[in-house]
């Protein structure tokens, strides 16, 4: 395996690996470290079905389904389908899939350790994946605010802060009412210590996190906002084109990222599966 830098500061294209082929623990055990030193690992195309993505899927971890269940891969419910495609008048996918910078998962108690995305269809004009570096976003902070949010816990519950429109592009994918009834809040740190690196990260500040526990919701939501300015900033940023068979990974406990926007009209299809951590944070 070959190693090349995207960026300057994060984000790393491997070559040299075929996915549809086994991969020895050793081989595994590279493009894993790779996956955590880069925090966003791409290999570009690759040949795979819907079993040959899930099986390497799951070596980084136990899948979790999304809960829009009704765009589950049809034979494996860990994959879900992403696409703007309509067939015989219905939507083959979920469409405007997270258009706002988040983490996966972190609605959930128990969060999101790595998304990985296989490219089916690529669409002729954008598409790209924005992704904002949570370590370096932290180490950014001035030590004043390093010192005021270090024990802070933030309240998460699914959506987004900034849009909660049902009919906006830019709101969270929406949710029917039994898949709402599944929904609770949860609670994880401002700055959260990595479950495996151990670098501390801002974590989940733009998205899922509504308030802070012990301080006034217009406090709360006034801090997160000065969070997510200073976390998503330019610097900060990578944005990442798509070929076809690309399969792109990202760790979510160090980032926070975001789909653009596309024409409708313009097809564009991906699997998604999302791999949950594995222990809880203190």
């Amino acid at each position: 395996m070959r190693l090349k830098k995207l960026s300057r500061d994060f984000a790393l294209e491997a070559s040299g690996v075929d996915l549809a082929q086994p991969l020895s623990d050793g081989a595994f055990r590279e493009i894993e470290e790779a996956f955590f030193a880069g925090q966003v690992l791409v290999l570009r195309g690759q040949k795979l079905t819907a079993r040959e993505f899930l099986e390497f899927a799951r070596r980084f971890g136990p899948p979790e389904p999304h809960v829009v269940d009704q765009f589950h891969h049809p034979e494996y419910a860990d994959i879900l389908i992403l696409s703007n495609v309509v067939r015989d008048g219905q939507p083959a996918g979920l469409a405007d899939a997270g258009t706002y910078f988040h983490t996966d998962y972190s609605y959930l108690d128990m969060p999101a350790r790595a998304t990985l995305l296989y490219s089916i269809q690529v669409p002729k004009v954008g598409g790209d994946t924005l992704f904002a570096d949570q370590y370096a976003a932290y180490d950014g902070l001035p030590d004043s605010l390093k010192k005021k949010i270090e024990n802070l816990v933030a309240l998460h519950h699914y959506g987004n802060r900034d849009d909660l429109d049902k009919s906006s592009r830019t709101v969270a994918s929406v949710l029917s009412q039994e898949q709402e009834q599944k929904m609770t809040w949860v609670r994880h740190r401002v700055a959260r210590k990595h479950p495996v690196t151990r670098r501390t990260a801002l974590y989940a500040v733009s998205g899922s996190s509504f308030g802070i526990e012990g301080m006034p919701e217009d406090e709360a939501v006034d801090l997160l906002d000065e969070l997510k300015h200073h976390a998503t900033q330019e610097k900060y940023q990578l944005r990442l084109k798509y070929g076809v068979g690309d399969v792109v990974i990202w760790d979510n406990a160090s980032l926070l990222h975001s789909a653009t926007l596309i024409d409708p009209n313009d097809p564009r299809t991906l699997w998604r599966i999302t791999i949950k951590e594995t222990r809880r944070q203190a």
